[in-house]
């Protein structure tokens, strides 16, 4: 390069000139005098030899090294006492947990016992916040650890201080870790499909919430909405961290805003929810906002308060489990939809779950090959008895209705009187909603209203068709279950069932009385089709209680027994006349009857015809039900 200077440059500064510009710019330099020989510069200098060499041999310094260190302690975890106690509570170490997940290529099943420093297990694409908190507490933090006030705040309702702040044994420093501020977050492959996922490292404060792990919780979030890709919630968290809920509890972006981004995601991908530990307080929220909750026996727990914080409010002396464990919540509150004997069936339990869902709203569900039935529809007219009073088992009518092995079953222990599950038919997700005749005659019972009524919304925002199985004598009456809030429960099935979108195919398979085939997809209800087999009965109530209803006074005044039970035989079976499945057909009341042996191939044919049928609603902001 020729660079001009000054006539009044003298040899030397035109040297340095030279020499400088060279150096700097890293190429060689002529400079020239304006009164100088055009042909000779007056100085001249080459760039010095680089300080490193520019061949293949390049590779990581110290700094890298550094960094990788730093990474590596990060992946510990928490203080090593926490790790070792893990096993002996009958759960994985977070890292661990993870491989078990994400593992396999393609994100099946990893081995669930990869050590923390042996890298990111195959499924997972990526990580984000490994080095939150890390000023807070790491020794190469710049500054020093300490200066940003890690405290050593505990969660707000972890077991009763199991996992309080370490004791006299534990190193200062070991005790004050906080890696990643105790959560984790990044994208993984699950069984072939991306997912967003969360998990709680329960070795860090008890998995406590605090401001940095809020951050990454709530920037996970905001892009599954924007990436419209499921997301997985491995929870092992005791709540918010007490002393230093300042910045984080009640701000614009703290965990309250959990639960508003839960609610933007409802119904926009699917969100699955998976129990590790007691989650108490604001982490029991995630949990119940999510699609579908699983709860692992002998770990998991969730409540609105720790057993010690009940027993200082209300005085009530109650240990975790009968709180808030796993039964209590398949049984009776019904916010598990599933509960895993351990975590290896936890993460079969949820593989199983998502090959039935999309990946986000306005996309249909994965079909797979079909597979005939496990037994022959040729039982399904034997299976169910003539009298409508006689019980069977739903799971025996599916198991020769939907292909074999694919009936999935959520929240059987909850409101059992009607069976919800995902299954396939001629290889097609579908979503059951079926009369259970060994409880309680099928009758609908406030918790199973509520339960079918959830199970159909989550249907339909995923784009899952619904079948109805009808036989039920109607809602149940009673102050019982007026106080446990039968009309209002039951509203919420109706209004589901008349909301739904998807594709509907609803079958009479023996009594459909009262205002129980509305709730279960009746002719009102827009379904596609109502098709009956010859053991079916729609009427307002069944033939005992009508002759009762209607005719008691004129049976009472009859004297001779035998002449009452033969009247009241006659008056009977002309009623049963009136509501039998043939009348219906005739009255075109239903669109078919179908002998019992064709109903597989029936149901396979509308739901294929109908795949794509297209349904409005009212232009409206939404309905007042909830």
């Amino acid at each position: 390069m020729k660079v001009h200077v000054g006539a009044a440059a003298t040899p030397e500064e035109a040297e340095a000139i030279a020499k400088s510009l060279a150096e700097h710019l890293g190429v060689g330099i002529d400079v020239y005098t304006d009164d100088g020989d055009e042909e000779m510069p007056a100085a001249s200098a080459e760039p010095p030899e680089s300080d490193y060499p520019l061949d293949d041999d390049l590779g990581p310094t110290d700094r890298e090294r550094d960094l990788q260190a730093e990474i590596d302690d990060i992946l510990r975890g928490g203080p090593e006492k926490y790790r070792d106690r893990l096993a002996e509570q009958g759960k994985l170490f977070v890292r661990d947990r993870l491989d078990l997940w994400f593992g396999g290529e393609g994100g099946t099943r990893g081995a669930g016992d990869a050590s923390a420093t042996d890298g990111d297990p195959a499924g997972v694409k990526f990580e984000d916040g490994r080095f939150a908190a890390f000023d807070d507490w790491h020794p190469d933090a710049p500054g020093g650890a300490g200066e940003n006030g890690n405290d050593g705040a505990d969660g707000d309702g972890d077991s009763d201080g199991e996992e309080d702040a370490a004791d006299d044994e534990t190193d200062e420093v070991d005790r004050d870790r906080l890696p990643g501020d105790g959560l984790l977050t990044g994208a993984a492959e699950f069984e072939g499909r991306d997912v967003h996922f969360m998990a709680n490292d329960f070795t860090v404060k008890a998995g406590s919430m605090a401001a940095k792990g809020v951050e990454k919780f709530l920037r996970m979030q905001q892009r599954a909405l924007k990436t419209g890709n499921p997301v997985l919630y491995l929870m092992d968290s005791s709540g918010g961290r007490i002393d230093q809920q300042t910045g984080f509890f009640a701000n614009r972006e703290g965990i309250g805003k959990y639960y508003y981004n839960h609610s933007m995601l409802s119904g926009a991908v699917p969100q699955i929810c998976v129990l590790y530990g007691p989650c108490i307080a604001g982490a029991a929220y995630t949990p119940v906002f999510a699609d579908f909750t699983v709860m692992v026996e002998g770990v998991s727990a969730m409540a609105i308060a720790s057993p010690r914080m009940v027993e200082m409010v209300t005085g009530e002396e109650i240990d975790l489990e009968d709180l808030g464990g796993p039964r209590v919540h398949a049984e009776e509150s019904g916010s598990a939809d599933l509960v895993a004997r351990d975590e290896e069936h936890a993460r079969e339990l949820v593989a199983d779950l998502i090959g039935y869902l999309p990946d986000r709203a306005g996309e249909k569900p994965p079909k797979r090959e079909t597979k005939p039935p496990k037994f022959s529809p040729d039982g399904i007219d034997e299976l169910i008895p003539a009298s409508p009073n006689r019980a069977y088992d739903a799971h025996d009518l599916l198991d020769r209705i939907a292909d074999a092995e694919s009936v999935f079953e959520l929240k059987a222990g909850y409101g059992p009187e009607i069976v919800t599950a995902f299954c396939r038919i001629d290889g097609r997700p579908v979503g059951v909603v079926a009369s259970q005749p060994t409880e309680r005659s099928g009758a609908i019972f406030p918790d199973a209203a509520e339960k079918a009524a959830e199970f159909v919304w989550t249907c339909d925002a995923y784009e899952i068709p619904l079948l109805y199985l009808c036989d039920t004598p109607g809602f149940m009456a009673g102050s019982g279950v007026e106080k446990d809030a039968i009309l209002e429960k039951g509203k919420k099935l109706i209004y589901a069932t008349s909301s739904a979108t998807v594709p509907k195919q609803t079958v009479v398979v023996r009594k459909a009385y009262g205002a129980g085939i509305y709730a279960m997809g009746g002719p009102a209800y827009d379904p596609e089709s109502v098709i009956g087999l010859p053991s079916g009965e729609i009427g307002i109530m069944g033939p005992e209680a009508a002759i009762n209803a209607v005719y008691a006074r004129k049976l009472a005044a009859i004297d001779d027994p035998d002449e009452r039970a033969a009247e009241e035989e006659r008056l009977r079976e002309e009623y049963r006349e009136g509501i039998d499945v043939h009348r219906m057909a005739s009255e075109v009341v239903i669109d078919e009857i179908v002998p019992p042996s064709d109903l597989r191939a029936e149901l396979a044919a509308r739901f294929d015809f109908y795949e794509d049928v297209q349904k409005d609603l009212p232009d409206k902001k939404h309905g007042t039900v909830l």
